[in-house]
């Protein structure tokens, strides 16, 4: 191309950018008034490594409960809670983000369902009793029922009262119908409970908690009806969610305002103009909105965690703009030929950092992989804005300011490590620092440093779940037969075993199909055991009262899978009847007040048996993080000798005065993390894959620069930006990006402080190796 025409190409590419980045800002609008954000920590972890049947297990239980939360008013005196409670339910229907949810009071239609089969169902109870009690008590309990004050009329129907038990057996401790309210009771105190469906977004990056705010509301709102103070727990995903968008928000903030805050500040300083501070701006802005469209239109949603990691951006962003600036203070060059002139080590600098994120993208996280591609595209646009429209932007050159002149000439007063005794002195300081840090290191490959929701909400949730026996959807058993019948009876093998252990207190309980739609051949035994039980109760019945009360056998009627499924009855188990798939049929058994220490027996009943496995969601996915720790950990090691086979390519002796700095720097901040009692986990990892992409250009650029002070300006002023941007992650209330930012703020301050004291030393004249 002639140097006519470059001009001229160069401004069309420019109208390209204008247009791409007008399309840009439009689809910015849509996406923020959709809020197509996400904060399950569950899908920041990969799926691919789970069979078909486990992903559909897991998908089946997430339904219906997203939207849904409770909430239990708490009182002693029950006419003081009805009141307080009947306000708190007034004051939330006025609230469009919320509907309540129909109670589960249809008793009555349930019963008719299962009433044409009910002589083929029993409890365990029901048939440990039947079996092991001598007929003729039975018969004599049978009598007394009868003469018992407000028997009931159909006594012949049900001489023992099997239907009623166990009708009661199913309905468990839940909440029951009481004053048009669902109340429960627990020690001293009744609780109603309360159920509703969030129906807006929770995830408004506005900081407020709107959801808390409305039950805040109601809350004040019953205790002035009730005239005293009521103890109140909440629990719900929703919740968890606005929790987690709040936190976004602030933590968006601080990360994504502070690093804006430094930069431009920086920019100040170094250029004392304003045009090279709204550039700056400019740049970051639209590679943040590139950032999360980019990640919205691959993945169709953005992660609240992705937002956060993606604020530190803007402290990454800024070199090309801050590069541009410091060479145009001492460069007289028209923009455009300046720019050209930069224009490969801008694209080398691209290319290095564009890499280093997409390292977070080796491993199989969804979170990691939007991370990564949120920070490529956004260096991307910033890069492009830098280059293809400062040029027509920026019309003067910055003079050089006080602040530019003084870290222009650090350079040359920076210290180098020393020779001889001292310098090996200092060594086996700085190695005996790193080895007591690393020794006190600590591993942690725990899912729950994935989320921080608030601690009041966490203890809310676990008391609701103990005061309702709710299940946890973390850890189940999963059951697969060939066919529906074989199903079923595996699933009551395994909870005939459930009922052992019930007993010794592993668990308070569980939740399985088979319980109210047992197999055909566990109802054809039961009615057979019915049946004989209650034809001794009716021939004693007919000696005491000298009246024929026997009866032919009731004909009984088994209950078949489609028949129950069709019932409103099924409607609270369905989704743990997972049907057909691969000619497998497959169910899922939940467990109620299970102890975190028992989980061990749990997974030996697995075992035991072929048709039935021990799902533990939490530990699988400890396991997962611990495995992508370790073979990132292996990745970072090749990583390090890759690099350093490439310096020696370049810059063969002289190499490792560009390595050292980065490996010394990624072991001290290791040790650094094990004296402040920080543990390492997979982001810690990755911070060292970072540290290695974004350090090692420090090391590099001082030997092909040797002692330039303007090029020390640009890497001190992006070293700084960069090393702020991430240490702001370290003020993150999520475990996880709290340790990868500090990580990233100790390594990154580290390299840029060791690299100078490596440079090339001058004797008498010559380069020193």
């Amino acid at each position: 191309m002639t140097e006519a025409r470059r001009p001229r190409a160069w401004a069309w590419l420019a109208l390209a950018w204008l247009l791409a980045v007008g399309a840009l800002a439009w689809q910015q609008a849509g996406f923020w008034r959709e809020g197509r954000l996400d904060s399950d920590v569950l899908a920041l972890l990969p799926g691919a490594h789970e069979d078909p049947r486990l992903a559909q297990a897991n998908a089946r239980l997430a339904e219906g409960g997203t939207r849904q939360l409770v909430v239990l008013l708490g009182h002693a005196d029950w006419p003081t809670l009805r009141r307080g409670a009947e306000a708190f339910g007034a004051s939330l229907r006025e609230n469009p983000r919320l509907a309540p949810l129909p109670d589960d009071t249809a008793a009555e239609a349930a019963m008719s369902a299962y009433a044409p089969y009910q002589r083929g169902l029993l409890t365990r109870e029901q048939r440990q009793r039947l079996s092991d009690t001598d007929p003729a008590l039975l018969a004599r309990q049978a009598l007394a029922r009868l003469f018992a004050p407000g028997s009931a009329p159909g006594w012949t129907a049900d001489p023992l009262g099997l239907e009623l038990d166990w009708w009661q057996a199913r309905a468990g401790q839940g909440p029951v119908p009481r004053d048009g309210l669902l109340a429960i009771e627990d020690a001293d105190r009744h609780w109603v409970v309360q159920r509703f469906e969030h129906t807006g977004s929770p995830f408004a990056l506005d900081g407020e908690r709107h959801l808390q705010l409305a039950l805040d509301r109601a809350h004040a709102a019953a205790e002035s009806a009730a005239g005293q103070p009521l103890q109140r727990l909440q629990a719900g995903v929703p919740l968890h969610a606005e929790a987690a968008a709040a936190q976004a928000s602030r933590e968006v903030a601080t990360i994504g305002l502070g690093s804006l805050a430094t930069v431009l500040l920086l920019a100040w300083l170094a250029f004392r103009s304003l045009r090279p501070i709204l550039l700056v701006g400019l740049s970051l802005a639209i590679g943040v909105a590139a950032g999360v469209a980019a990640t919205a239109w691959w993945f169709g949603q953005v992660h609240l965690l992705t937002l956060v990691f993606g604020a530190s951006l803007v402290g990454v962003a800024e070199d090309y703009g801050i590069h541009y600036f410091a060479s145009r203070q001492r460069d007289p060059s028209p923009p455009r030929t300046l720019m050209r002139r930069l224009l490969p080590a801008l694209s080398l600098a691209l290319a290095t950092s564009v890499l280093a994120y997409l390292t977070l993208a080796i491993a199989p996280f969804p979170g990691l992989r939007q991370m990564a591609l949120f920070s490529a595209a956004g260096l991307t646009a910033a890069f492009l804005t830098v280059v293809l429209w400062f040029p027509f932007l920026d019309r003067s050159a910055p003079r050089p300011s006080g602040f530019s002149r003084v870290v222009a000439a650090s350079l040359a007063r920076w210290p180098r490590w020393p020779r001889g005794l001292p310098g090996l002195a200092l060594s086996l300081l700085v190695a005996a620092g790193i080895a007591g840090g690393l020794w006190q290191l600590q591993v942690r490959d725990d899912l729950r440093s994935l989320q921080a929701s608030p601690a009041a909400l966490v203890a809310g949730e676990r008391d609701t779940a103990r005061l309702l026996s709710l299940p946890s959807p973390a850890q189940y058993f999963l059951v697969q037969a060939q066919t529906p019948e074989a199903l079923l009876r595996a699933e009551e093998s395994l909870v005939d075993q459930l009922a052992g252990l019930r007993e010794k207190g592993v668990l308070s309980g569980w939740r399985a199909v088979s319980d109210f739609l047992p197999s055909m051949a566990r109802q054809s035994d039961d009615a057979a055991l019915r049946q004989a039980a209650e034809t001794a109760a009716l021939a004693l019945a007919s000696e005491v009262l000298e009246e024929d009360l026997a009866a032919a056998p009731a004909p009984v009627q088994r209950l078949q899978p489609d028949t129950w499924l069709a019932t409103p009855a099924s409607l609270p188990l369905r989704p743990l009847w997972l049907g057909e798939r691969d000619g497998q049929w497959a169910s899922i058994v939940l467990l109620e007040g299970l102890a975190p220490a028992s989980v061990e027996s749990l997974a030996t009943v697995a075992a035991g048996s072929p048709d039935v496995r021990w799902v533990d969601r939490t530990a699988a996915y400890s396991d997962l993080l611990s495995h992508y720790r370790r073979m990132m950990g292996w990745l970072v090691l090749a990583a390090y000798a890759a690099v350093g086979l490439a310096l020696v390519l370049r810059f063969r002796r002289r190499a490792w005065r560009a390595l050292l700095p980065t490996a010394l720097a990624g072991a001290a901040s290791l040790g650094l993390l094990g004296w402040l009692g920080v543990p390492l986990d997979l982001f810690g990892v990755l911070a060292q894959l970072l540290l290695l992409g974004f350090g090692i250009d420090y090391g590099i650029f001082l030997l092909e620069h040797d002692d330039d002070p303007a090029s020390w300006l640009a890497v001190s002023l992006g070293a700084a930006s960069t090393t702020l941007a991430f240490g702001l992650l370290a003020l993150s209330a999520t475990p996880a990006l709290h340790s990868f930012g500090l990580s990233l703020l100790l390594g990154i301050g580290l390299v840029w402080l060791l690299s100078p004291c490596f440079r090339m030393r001058r004797d008498n004249g010559a380069l020193a190796h």
